[in-house]
């Protein structure tokens, strides 16, 4: 009965870790992850929440992935945006794993960081270049506001 419960109990937070993981902007790139099981468990939490994926495509090595990610969570009005209509997961490309075979299924990247908005069931509805968003050495609020509303799902 022990070895049960113990089993259950690694089941249950490996789930969480992953489910955390795919939600969760303020973790890293990394490079261990493997993006076809988080990519699987934010399909199965945005179908069942009425929300849209984005891929956030980049790495530890990326100051613009850094800043994007700065620019993100010191924004309340962007912040909430985020987390009413979004799942984001981050998709490490670095030297020591450039996830090629799971990329492969996306439009060629011309720069870091890159964003890939999904539907809530996988499809593919668009390829960002963030630098389109950009301002001096950050981001423009009024353009992220405009990407992000343009790309939320419609609300029943």
């Amino acid at each position: 009965m022990k070895n049960i419960f113990l089993v259950s109990a690694f089941v249950l937070i490996a789930a969480i870790s992953v489910f955390a993981q795919a939600s969760d902007t303020t973790v890293g790139f990394d490079p261990s992850r493997n993006p076809f099981n988080d990519l699987k468990v934010a399909i199965q939490n945005a179908e069942q929440s009425n929300k849209r994926i984005i891929l956030d495509v980049g790495g530890e090595w990326c100051i613009w992935c850094h800043r994007i990610d700065a620019f993100m969570h010191s924004d309340e009005e962007i912040q909430a945006i985020l987390e009413e209509n979004y799942i984001i997961i981050k998709i490490n490309f670095s030297k020591e794993n450039k996830n090629e075979k799971f990329l492969s299924q996306y439009p060629k990247i011309e720069g870091y960081p890159h964003f890939f908005i999904l539907e809530s069931n996988g499809k593919l509805l668009h390829s960002q270049n963030t630098g389109d968003l950009e301002k001096d050495k950050g981001y423009d609020k009024h353009k992220f506001l405009d990407f992000l509303n343009k790309w939320k799902p419609e609300k029943n």
